[in-house]
């Protein structure tokens, strides 16, 4: 007899020096095992990217001597929530939502699966009177918003703001006096528009005001110094931009305007003083499949009261790690999971909502359990969990279990490029065999119900591979290319559903069992 799942949901960990005791596994790299070529360099200093992977479009916040930071997910669910004590080293602590209710269309595009690169665009992440805000507009359903107090979460239900399209990039703004506003951008980028907002942040008390039009200005955050008002946002494009601020004594301008990072430069992002004075600003760079990877600059202020980012306006590659007067470990989120846990860990993202929960799916004691559900093709398929690809190379290794129905089923590991999948796993008709992307009846046909899966990368090629006993592996079928797409860099998948059957169940209703994912990044994935 079949035993219920435990219910999806994410670890949670307390706030402030208790981050250091973490449920979020995380691993303590050596540069003996693992070259250090990204990140925290252990002599004090730190090589960009600090975040070798797609945390697009991030914002950051501290409170005392921690800090938080969020980025766009679009289509993915969960909106990840990163905690640092060092600002080099991060850990993913939890999500804001589980589900991507943010759908004004009354089309059920996040259930349909047909909302790949919409969902939530570039968040800003403040913390005001003792509750955190994170702000988000999707492109075509309006301004949302959830709060907490507690960063790992649980967060609030979706506030909505304000329904309407074209919106994107909000960031909240409270001033001294206690007012509070909002400024956004639109779809397309430009001009930039400054709104009343009321004091609990959600409702907007006008139409606006343009402070700004620019040449492609978006993703703009608001901050005051020295009775300045700051808008720091990039100008000129994601993939060749360079970030701009422009400052006024009057929040309504008229506005001067400081190229501070040159065209090319990474950019877009968030910035955070210290107490000391020193200050630092998180942004991303477009490196093409892998997508777009996280920064780390310096700022300093000159007499003119000017911030200067970088080494005198020119990104650093590596330099001296912020002063936050402690030492912190090298640590970076773990990958792996052998879904021995009683809650699924906040590095797994559902790609568009899932169909949960039991008896869809679950953890079990003797792994991740998937009921097929009905699709027409993968990339429609329900429930289908992803991880976001880090590093130039890296290899995954799968264990699967297959049961219940055969006709249909279809369940394994899969690199995902926007839209497109391409998978090796089981695929049953008429038996159990092995299949992948264009494999047919004469694929092998699974000795018992246990399939090994591996995929591996080096830069954008990547390939996959089976294993009928777990030791010798075959590729299936051609090398295939990682691409950036829909906004995001590549992924790697695992997916269970049943093909071909228009929405409905036919027959005994396949189902699987992941019993580890084990993911090892920064490796020569030629390797057998």
């Amino acid at each position: 007899m079949r035993t219920a799942p435990r219910q999806f949901s994410f670890s949670r960990v307390a706030c402030g020096a208790s981050f250091l005791i973490i449920l979020t596994i995380v691993t303590s790299l050596r540069a003996a095992d693992n070259p250090l070529t990204w990140g925290d360099q252990g002599d004090g200093t730190y090589k960009n990217p600090i975040l070798k992977t797609d945390f697009s479009d991030p914002d950051i916040t501290r409170v005392g001597s921690d800090f938080y930071m969020v980025a766009s997910d679009f289509h993915f669910v969960g909106m990840q929530v990163l905690h640092s004590n060092d600002l080099v080293n991060w850990q993913i602590i939890g999500q804001v939502f589980n589900k991507l209710t943010m759908d004004l269309s009354t089309k059920h595009k996040y259930d349909q699966m047909t909302a790949y690169g919409e969902g939530t665009w570039a968040p800003s992440i403040r913390y005001h009177d003792g509750e955190f805000y994170v702000y988000v507009c999707t492109p075509y359903d309006g301004l949302f918003m959830w709060h907490t107090k507690n960063p790992a979460g649980p967060w609030s239900d979706t506030v909505t703001v304000k329904a309407i399209p074209q919106w994107e990039d909000p960031c909240p703004f409270w001033d001294d006096d206690g007012h509070a506003y909002l400024i956004h951008s639109h779809k397309g980028a430009g001009p930039l528009i400054v709104h009343k907002m009321s004091a609990d942040g959600t409702t907007l008390l006008d139409d606006g005001q343009q402070i700004y039009m620019g040449k492609g200005a978006e993703g703009p955050k608001m901050y005051k110094r020295h009775g300045y008002y700051y808008v720091s946002f990039p100008e000129g494009g994601v993939a060749t931009g360079g970030q701009v601020v422009i400052r006024s004594k009057n929040i309504y301008g008229p506005y001067e305007r400081k190229q501070v990072l040159p065209d090319g430069s990474p950019h877009q992002g968030g910035m955070v003083e210290l107490d000391n004075g020193q200050a630092w600003f998180i942004s991303f760079k477009s490196t093409g499949w892998l997508g777009r990877v996280d920064y780390l600059n310096p700022v300093t202020w000159g007499a003119d009261d000017w911030p200067v980012f970088g080494d005198n306006g020119k990104p650093v590659d590596q330099w001296k790690k912020p002063d936050v007067g402690a030492t912190y470990p090298i640590e970076r989120p773990e990958t792996s999971d052998d879904f021995n846990e009683k809650t699924l860990r906040p590095i797994w993202q559902w790609n568009h909502n899932p169909e949960l929960p039991y008896p869809f799916g679950g953890l079990l004691d003797d792994g991740l359990f998937f009921l097929a559900r009905p699709a027409d093709s993968i990339d429609h398929a329900r429930n289908t969990l992803t991880q976001k690809i880090w590093d130039d190379s890296g290899v995954v290794d799968v264990k699967l279990e297959v049961s219940g129905g055969i006709r249909g089923g279809r369940a394994g590991l899969a690199f995902i490029s926007g839209s497109t999948f391409n998978w090796v796993g089981a695929a049953g008709e008429n038996a159990w065999q092995v299949g992948w992307q264009g494999s047919d009846n004469t694929a092998p046909l699974l000795e018992g119900r246990e399939l090994w899966l591996r995929g591996t990368y080096n830069g954008d090629t990547a390939k996959l591979l089976y294993s009928l006993d777990g030791k010798n592996y075959v590729q299936a079928g051609p090398p295939v290319k990682l691409k950036f797409a829909n906004w995001k860099g590549a992924r790697v998948g695992l997916f269970c559903y049943q093909q071909g059957v228009n929405g409905d169940f036919v027959g005994p209703i396949p189902d699987a069992r992941f019993k580890y994912f084990h993911y090892r990044y920064g490796e020569d994935s030629t390797r057998k």
